[in-house]
């Protein structure tokens, strides 16, 4: 089994550091972001597959939110999934409102070369869909 609390630090540092090739490098070719949703109004929180998509999130995510507080506060892991459980603080730049997660769960899934091979976030997407609404 390989240590994926190992991967999500080094995927969770990259992101604080936002070195997004350092997390493509820990993703399959053909990653499945966002798994499990048919669509979302959450331009951040959109579907879809490999690792274009993948660049796509981080520079969405970077472009319209300001994170103030991103902190991992546990990792679970079995054999070929993971949870990390996530708590951050951010603003949405175009409205000025924010975002408060508490232990957001991330859920991971791995290959057998200790790829992720698909993720989703848990998120509170009520919140972040209202957060988007200009006043």
């Amino acid at each position: 089994m390989n240590d994926h609390r190992e991967t999500l630090a080094k995927i969770y540092e990259a992101f604080g550091r936002g070195d997004v090739r350092t997390i493509l490098s820990c993703v399959a070719e053909d990653v499945e972001w966002e798994y499990g949703w048919a669509e979302s109004p959450i331009p951040w929180l959109v579907p879809g597959t490999g690792c274009a998509h993948v660049g796509r999130f981080f520079a969405t995510a970077g472009e319209q939110l300001e994170f103030h507080r991103f902190e991992v506060n546990h990792i679970l892991a079995g054999e070929d999934v993971a949870v990390a459980l996530c708590s951050l603080d951010a603003t949405v730049r175009a409205t000025g409102k924010h975002i408060v997660e508490i232990d957001e769960p991330h859920v991971w899934y791995f290959n057998d070369a200790g790829l992720v091979r698909k993720m989703r976030h848990g998120a509170d997407t009520l919140q972040q869909f209202r957060a988007l609404q200009p006043d």
